[in-house]
């Protein structure tokens, strides 16, 4: 497969156009930026970290039946992925109270949800992502309702899913964001799922293994990334 012309630079990660139209190859880096692009820096190795996480979990989704845009690992940083047409919602899914949920709602971190909860937001880095709910995306026309209806099934199947996976590496699935595409008139989960996109908390300590501790200034940003691949058997 060859790497041919950068198509899209991102804030975590750029893709590049193959000699096939139906593919892409993704490229992780080591930039951080939280809220909204206003802070900026690099997590040594993250990028790395990133991309075979997202591999592992992808692969662990497909096999339980949720589809993804994942073909194969090219090295620690690249990713042969089917080429969709991204939906512009980010779909956050939530279990336990925390980040701007708990501000907005003056609930406690760590506040477990009687349920777990659904959001939109509107991918646009100009307005900042703003929250919005179907009726809002049906209006302006970024989705259609069957399209809506579907990223929600997939979306809890995919809560479902993780859960059980970072249950196993005594981690808590706090909120999770991701992405879903369009592939041929099929909607595939892509984008990532990574310490960048989940807040993952230590079962037992409640300590913070995820972005919040670049986000919050709380050091030891690269070892908890490590930390959190260790315990999936991603890296010794």
């Amino acid at each position: 497969m060859e790497k041919m012309n950068l198509l899209y630079e991102g804030k975590a990660k750029r893709v590049f156009s193959t000699n096939n139209e139906d593919e892409v190859i993704v490229s992780y880096k080591d930039d951080a930026t939280a809220f909204n692009g206003l802070k900026k820096g690099s997590i040594t190795g993250k990028g790395s970290i990133n991309n075979q996480m997202t591999n592992y979990i992808f692969k662990q989704l497909e096999s339980s039946g949720i589809p993804t845009h994942y073909i194969k690992e090219l090295n620690s940083r690249e990713t042969l992925v089917k080429k969709v047409d991204i939906i512009p919602l980010e779909v956050i899914i939530r279990n336990v109270a925390a980040g701007s949920f708990s501000k907005k709602l003056e609930i406690d971190e760590g506040t477990k949800l009687l349920q777990p909860t659904l959001e939109f937001s509107y991918k646009n880095d100009e307005l900042g992502d703003p929250f919005i709910n179907d009726y809002y995306a049906l209006a302006i026309g970024i989705a259609k309702k069957e399209e809506i209806d579907r990223i929600s099934e997939l979306a809890f199947a995919v809560n479902e899913e993780l859960i059980k996976i970072f249950d196993k590496a005594e981690l808590k699935l706090i909120d999770f964001k991701i992405e879903f595409g369009c592939y041929k008139d099929t909607i595939l989960l892509a984008d990532e799922i990574s310490p960048d996109t989940c807040r993952l908390w230590d079962k037992e300590t409640n300590e913070k293994l995820d972005k919040d501790r670049f986000r919050r200034d709380l050091g030891n940003v690269e070892e908890a990334y490590m930390e959190v691949a260790k315990r999936l058997g991603i890296v010794d």
